[in-house]
């Protein structure tokens, strides 16, 4: 299985998950894990997904899904292939 770690923090809004839910399903990518929180008015969520049948090369998803955060939802969004994130998360 090909993973990625997909990070969301910003202002609280009405259909943050459901705006970067619908754009990755749209591209084929599956929903393993998710977590949120909000802490005084601030969204965080984090995703682990499932890229193996992404439908475009993983640069192009995560350029697009960080503009679509940055000018569509107001939020920053970070991807991150898992091997990378463990790499840079190792003790």
């Amino acid at each position: 299985m090909n993973k990625a770690i997909i990070t969301v923090v910003g202002k609280d809004t009405v259909g943050i998950i459901a705006k970067v839910c619908t754009y990755l399903a749209q591209r084929g990518v599956n929903i393993l894990d998710i977590s949120q929180t909000i802490v005084g008015g601030i969204f965080n969520m984090m995703m682990i997904v499932d890229i193996s049948a992404l439908s475009e090369p993983f640069h192009e998803m995560a350029d697009s899904l960080e503009k679509l955060g940055a000018e569509e939802i107001g939020v920053q969004i970070k991807v991150q292939k898992e091997e990378i994130f463990d790499s840079m998360h190792r003790i």
